[in-house]
């Protein structure tokens, strides 16, 4: 599993028939940073990943890639290769708080 910054979504009219209806996300994974662990740092890649659970622009998720993805309820068959299997509440990194989602406490 890896963490992502949600950053958009993607809009594809034309697709393959096993994925019809299902949202598309444009992610950015984030990588804790090695020079200052109390903060993350942005990976340099994007990935288009299916939402299996309704996240949203500018959160912070957990995905799964390759065939890890095709384990998430309803995936068995479609020709996907990144998932969003959660929405991220709280990291903690050496005791320290490094992300806390709005309305959530520690």
């Amino acid at each position: 599993m890896f963490l992502a910054r949600v950053e958009g979504t993607v809009v594809a009219t034309k697709k393959d028939p096993q994925m019809l209806g299902r949202k598309l996300l444009l992610l950015r994974p984030q990588l804790v940073d090695e020079k200052d662990p109390t903060r993350f740092r942005p990976g340099v890649n994007t990935i288009v990943a299916v939402d299996s659970v309704g996240a949203g622009v500018g959160e912070l998720v957990l995905f799964t890639q390759g065939s890890s993805a095709r384990l998430a309820p309803g995936m068995r068959d479609a020709p996907v290769d990144a998932v969003v299997i959660g929405i991220v509440d709280t990291v903690d990194v050496l005791g320290q708080v490094i992300y806390q989602a709005h309305g959530t406490r520690p």
